[in-house]
């Protein structure tokens, strides 16, 4: 098979903005002229594991992540075959597709194709282009649950159809550099995980045992928190407060007034913890009131898919408020500095407080009775500043590591794309074709 890459030959204009020019002896031919569209449905409800959700296609990649069964499933599902190619009609810049390697059934928001006229692969390729996705996008309709229509919509898209013989060529070749490309993204991602790894244990080291590995250690009465220094305690959160912990305003986010106070939600974090300036939204002051932040105040999740997550405040005190699935804590900055607070509940023994109050409600949400109780170890003041001092300089320095990992994985994943895209509409051809 010829596998290197070299610059196009002579060029034609498709006539299609998204694909650009093609080589001159490609054509473009409809997607529903190539391709049956699998819509035999089944009803049986079995432990066979040969059924996909969306959730089993991993993005961007074309992996299955899982393969279930159909006892739970409550509706008709479709079936599809091996050699099908399966695309995630949901939300289409999802970028879920996969070439399937065993007969089994799918949910209807998974197109199963049946390729008649072209290479599986090559259609794998092509749907997984960057173009293709950018016009299933544009075309999805839908608020809140976008989706691409197949006979109105996708069955009329136009596909690049070189040879048999060079889609065989490219499919392959693709294969190849992607696979090189995917092994080298899973590796930074692997060490990501390490960093992240890392992180909690410089944390946990740090909040729970101190900067001095001298200083002997005493039991803290706290029997999955082990053992603490000399010296430190372990308080309940709300001893540790300069007034009870405080519920948010129950208030529609309607407003982009930033001459009013901010009206910060669970959402205007950012997975760093850090407010994002695209999602600014306000509250008239008289119902700001009750609800104003100061500087350093840490908010807890209380429910939803965050809870348990903690935020902290920087910015001027009563200049932003706060919404009703929040929780304030305000220190009392003579027994704990909120950077302290902060820093513990990003700590593995947070976690374990967390988990323990799962086990015992059964839905996953977290009052101000419940986090009320946190058990807090408590340094001295000095000691703290110590800590945080430290932490702040380890975490930043992890976190830049971190930074340097994703963006190489962005800078891969964008070539990635882009590869696959200049192969599929011949704007680079295998040696061999041009």
């Amino acid at each position: 098979m010829p596998s290197a890459v070299m610059d196009d030959g002579v060029m034609q204009d498709s006539g299609i903005e998204w694909i650009g020019a093609i080589p001159l002896g490609w054509r473009l031919d409809r997607l529903k002229d190539l391709v049956s569209l699998r819509d035999e449905k089944s009803t049986e409800k079995n432990e066979i594991e040969d059924y996909l959700e969306l959730e089993d296609l991993e993005q961007e990649t074309g992996r299955l992540l899982s393969v279930r069964n159909t006892l739970n499933v409550g509706s008709a599902v479709i079936k599809f075959y091996k050699g099908d190619v399966l695309f995630g009609k949901l939300r289409p810049y999802l970028r879920k597709y996969h070439l399937a390697t065993f007969d089994g059934k799918c949910t209807g928001e998974i197109l199963a194709f049946q390729p008649e006229k072209i290479v599986p692969k090559f259609l794998l390729y092509f749907i997984a282009s960057d173009g293709f996705i950018k016009i299933c996008t544009a075309m999805s309709y839908g608020a809140k649950m976008p989706r691409v229509n197949y006979p109105k919509q996708l069955a009329l898209l136009p596909v690049c159809m070189p040879s048999e013989q060079e889609q065989q060529a490219i499919a392959h070749y693709l294969d190849q550099q992607c696979g090189k490309l995917d092994a080298v993204i899973a590796i930074k991602q692997q060490q990501i995980k390490t960093l992240d790894a890392l992180r909690q244990s410089v944390i946990y080291q740090a909040v729970t045992k101190g900067l001095d590995a001298t200083v002997p250690l005493i039991g803290s009465g706290v029997e999955w928190l082990g053992d603490i220094p000399l010296g430190w305690q372990v308080k309940s959160l709300k001893r540790l407060l300069e007034e009870p912990l405080k519920y948010g305003a129950n208030e529609a986010a309607e407003l982009e007034d930033r001459s009013l106070p901010r009206y910060i939600r669970i959402t205007d974090f950012n997975h760093d913890g850090f407010l994002k300036e695209d999602s600014f939204k306000s509250l008239p002051f008289d119902k700001a009131t009750g609800y104003y932040l100061k500087n350093g105040d840490v908010l807890f999740a209380r429910s939803g898919a965050t809870v348990g997550k903690t935020f902290i405040f920087y910015g001027e005190d009563k200049k932003a408020c706060f919404a009703g699935y929040l929780i304030k804590a305000s220190t009392n900055r003579y027994l704990v500095t909120p950077e302290f607070l902060y820093f513990y509940t990003k700590s593995p023994v947070y976690v374990v407080w967390i988990s323990s109050i799962f086990t015992q409600a059964t839905i996953q949400n977290i009052g101000a009775d419940k986090y009320a109780y946190l058990p807090i170890i408590i340094p001295p003041l000095k000691e703290q500043q110590r800590i945080v001092d430290h932490l702040d300089q380890e975490t930043q320095r992890l976190d830049t590591l971190k930074a340097n990992l994703n963006q190489q994985i962005s800078t891969l994943q964008a070539y990635k794309k882009s590869l696959i895209y200049e192969c599929v509409t011949g704007k680079k051809r295998l040696a061999g074709y041009a």
